[in-house]
């Protein structure tokens, strides 16, 4: 049974009469097709017996390829996309129960919504929509492992273009044009590359800073592959490091290690944070760990569950997520290390196999 025909069955056992969904990644797990729309309306109209797709004009050719659409809408720019929405759900005041993934949904188009469908009530698919996508099937599991083997590529193209004086930017470029030619088409996220005490902010943003002898990098990088995430982070030593750095990337890599090796099915997300958090608070560092452990990705490099203090969601066999343990010191360091993984019955199957062990590049002058 397809992703499509489960959310049909359940549909029709909620008794809800039509479900709308304007959530490209979900879409395009449900159909197939992925698109950008930006601020025009893409909508995903479902009930029990048509599935129809409201799109751009300048992008009906191609999504009317998708077998699992049963009818492409295009409009104009100068049309109004919620009257023809109206239209194709042919609204006659009897409609009770509207599905709608509200963690997605924005206020003005679910006030549109309403205007349209004064009589019906709204129901929130997300959690059901969260339980149906984190479980991985074999073939995008497949696809996973490829966008990781990619991301690998990745880490090697921006070790390889470390030299001093080089700048984060100039080393997002090379590696982001190095993918490009192998025929990724997008990263999953903007390439962050960040120089010594740079790194010590987790979300910071690749600069003109100038790479020094001495310095960690953080590399923080995926890629997509056939619309499935990576995400990798591998923190380096461009020359020799300090004893203070290597006590810190040894805290990291054993809090990684640990929580990694705790991942089996039963263990809740919460019980993994705590694993790698434990280790680095009883190390001294505990107020340097400012982020949760690990995020789910697939479509989207950020998805359900979320691996963070207190959240009892059991693990399952086929969810895939992060595991990505951190210290960030202000005017210092920040050392990350991140692996992405599917459960197995055995436990974790990493979707990258760069090495984990500090590497130390030599100095390139």
């Amino acid at each position: 049974m397809t992703p499509l025909d489960t959310l049909k069955k359940y549909m029709t056992d909620e008794a809800l009469s039509f479900v709308y969904i304007d959530n490209p990644d979900t879409i395009a797990y449900l159909t197939g097709f992925h698109s950008t729309p930006h601020e025009r309306v893409l909508a995903l109209l479902i009930t029990s017996d048509f599935t129809q797709l409201l799109v751009p004009k300048l992008e009906e050719t191609e999504a009317s390829s998708y077998d699992a659409i049963d009818k492409v809408t295009g409009y104009k720019d100068e049309e109004n996309p919620w009257t023809i929405l109206k239209e194709i759900v042919k609204y006659d005041g009897l409609f009770s129960s509207i599905g709608i993934e509200s963690d997605y949904l924005v206020v003005d188009r679910y006030h549109q919504l309403t205007s349209l469908f004064p009589d019906a009530s709204f129901t929130s698919l997300t959690s059901y929509l969260q339980d149906m996508k984190v479980i991985k099937t074999s073939e995008e599991i497949i696809k996973m492992k490829e966008a990781g083997r990619l991301a690998d590529e990745a880490l090697r193209v921006g070790m390889d273009a470390l030299s001093t004086g080089i700048s984060e930017q100039e080393v997002v470029a090379v590696i982001e044009f190095e993918m490009k030619k192998l025929g990724v088409k997008e990263m999953s996220f903007d390439t962050m590359v960040l120089f010594g005490d740079h790194a010590a902010s987790p979300h910071g943003t690749p600069g003109e800073r100038l790479l020094q002898s001495g310095e960690f990098v953080l590399f923080d990088l995926g890629v997509v592959y056939n619309g499935y995430t990576s995400d990798v982070t591998r923190t380096v030593s461009y020359g020799d490091p300090s004893p203070e750095q290597k006590e810190l990337y040894s805290i990291v890599l054993s809090a990684q290690k640990k929580a990694q090796a705790a991942v089996k099915p039963g263990i809740t997300a919460g019980e993994l944070d705590s694993a790698a958090r434990q280790l680095i608070t009883e190390s001294g560092y505990g107020d340097y760990f400012t982020h949760r452990l690990g995020h789910g990705l697939g479509r989207s490099v950020h998805e359900y569950p979320n691996i963070a203090p207190g959240v009892t969601v059991p693990i399952q066999t086929g969810m895939c997520f992060s595991i990505e343990p951190g210290i960030y010191i202000e005017g210092k360091a920040g050392i990350r290390i991140e692996d992405c993984l599917v459960v197995t019955e055995e436990g974790a199957d990493p979707f990258t196999q760069t090495t984990k062990e500090l590497i130390i590049l030599p100095v390139k002058d």
